[in-house]
C-alpha cells in the first residue's frame, strides 16, 4: 500500500484490510471484487490484483507460509526486489537490501552518484549493499529509510543533523538537492472520452466493470466511451449505453495516470424505475456506491454528474440514435 502512496493516506485502508482479512488465508479466500472494493480510491490497482493473487499463491504453492529467501519471494506474484529484499530483511532477520525511493536519495547523496534515475537504480542498489551490515539489517533498512523521510528530505535537507553528514560526497560539494539525478519524465500523449451517467427512478446509477486485466483492471466505471488522444466529443454519443435525452454536463473530469492524463466530458439522462441494465452492466443504488470499486476517475465523474443534475444546470443535447443495450468499447 505504500508504494508510491503517502502514509497519511495508507492508514485508513490499512486498518480496513487487515480487520478485514487478519492473514494471507483470509485473503487467499476472499473474492478479487471484495479486495477491489475495499482499495477503491487508493489507486495504483495492479497492488491489489497482486496482493491477491500473491495470497492465493503462499496458500496453495507454499502452504500459507512465506518463503524466507529472496529468490522464493520473487517467484510470488507483484513481489519484486526491493519487496523481496524487504520481507527478508524486516521479517525474518536476514541480510538484505531493500531500496526504497528515501533510501535510494540518501545513497545517491552519499556517494554523489551522477548516473541518471533510473539508469542508476542498479548502481545504487549495489553501493547500498556495501553499508548493510550483517545483523540487524531489518532495522538499518527501516534507519536508512526514516533518514530519507525526516532528514535526507528532498528539498532542504537537514545535513547537519545527519549521522553521515562528514562522509556525504554531496554535502561536501555542496549541492545535495540535486541528487538523485532524474532523466527527464515522458508524460504520454492526452486521451479524451465521454462518461455516461444513467440515473434511474428511485436512485439507481448504471454501472459495469472493467475486463480482468489492462488499466483498472477488475474495477467498477460508468460506461464511457474509449479513451483515445483524437476523439471527438461530437461523436461522443454514438457510443451512449442506452437510447434517451442525453444532456451535456458542465466541466470536465481531468485525472492524471501513470502514463497519460485525461479528459472526460460527462453526459446525464434519467431513466423509469423499471428500465433494464443493458447487456454486462448493472444498477445499483446511489447510496451503495461507497461498496462498489469505483477508481477515483470514477469517483470524480459521479461527483460531478450529481452536482448537476441537483442544480439543474445541464444543457439539452439531442437524444442518441443508437439502439438502446449496446455495449460500449473501452480501452484495454
Amino acid at each position: 500500500m505504500l508504494q508510491q502512496t503517502r502514509v497519511t493516506a495508507v492508514l485508513p485502508y490499512y486498518a480496513k484490510f487487515l480487520a478485514r482479512w487478519p492473514d494471507v488465508r483470509a485473503l487467499a479466500a476472499a473474492p478479487l471484487e471484495d479486495v477491489l472494493k475495499v482499495w477503491a480510491g487508493l489507486g495504483y490497482y495492479a497492488r491489489a490484483r497482486n496482493l491477491h493473487a500473491c495470497a492465493r499463491a503462499v496458500v496453495e504453492r507454499c502452504g500459507g507460509e512465506f518463503p524466507s529467501s529472496e529468490a522464493g519471494l520473487r517467484a510470488l506474484p507483484g513481489i519484486g526486489d526491493y519487496t523481496a529484499a524487504a520481507i527478508v530483511a524486516i521479517a525474518f532477520g536476514c541480510r538484505a537490501t531493500p531500496v526504497d525511493g528515501n533510501a535510494e536519495r540518501v545513497v545517491a547523496r552519499l556517494f554523489r552518484v551522477e548516473t541518471p534515475i533510473p539508469a542508476a537504480k542498479a548502481e545504487i542498489r549495489r553501493l547500498a549493499m556495501t553499508l548493510t551490515p550483517e545483523t540487524r539489517a531489518g532495522d538499518f533498512a527501516q534507519g536508512m529509510m526514516d533518514l530519507g523521510a525526516t532528514i535526507c528530505t528532498p528539498a532542504v535537507p537537514a545535513c547537519s543533523l545527519c549521522p553521515w553528514n562528514a562522509d556525504c560526497r554531496a554535502r561536501a560539494t555542496g549541492d545535495p538537492e540535486r541528487f538523485p539525478r532524474r532523466e527527464q519524465k515522458r508524460i504520454g500523449k492526452r486521451r479524451s472520452g465521454a462518461a455516461f451517467f444513467v440515473l434511474r427512478a428511485g436512485g439507481d446509477v448504471l454501472l459495469r466493470s472493467r475486463p480482468a486485466r489492462g488499466l483498472l483492471g477488475g474495477m467498477t466505471e460508468l460506461p464511457t466511451t474509449e479513451w483515445r488522444a483524437d476523439i471527438e466529443e461530437s461523436s461522443a454519443l454514438r457510443d451512449a449505453p442506452v437510447a434517451a435525452r442525453w444532456r451535456r454536463v458542465p466541466g470536465v473530469v481531468t485525472h492524471v495516470f501513470t502514463h497519460f492524463p485525461l479528459e472526460l466530458v460527462v453526459y446525464a439522462t434519467e431513466l423509469p424505475q423499471d428500465a433494464p441494465a443493458p447487456d454486462g452492466m448493472r444498477f445499483v443504488r446511489l447510496d451503495r456506491l461507497e461498496e462498489e470499486a469505483l477508481p477515483n476517475v470514477m469517483r470524480k465523474v459521479v461527483a460531478l454528474a450529481r452536482g448537476a443534475l441537483r442544480s439543474a444546470e445541464v444543457s439539452r443535447c439531442p437524444p442518441s440514435r443508437r439502439g438502446a443495450s449496446r455495449a460500449v468499447h473501452r480501452s484495454a
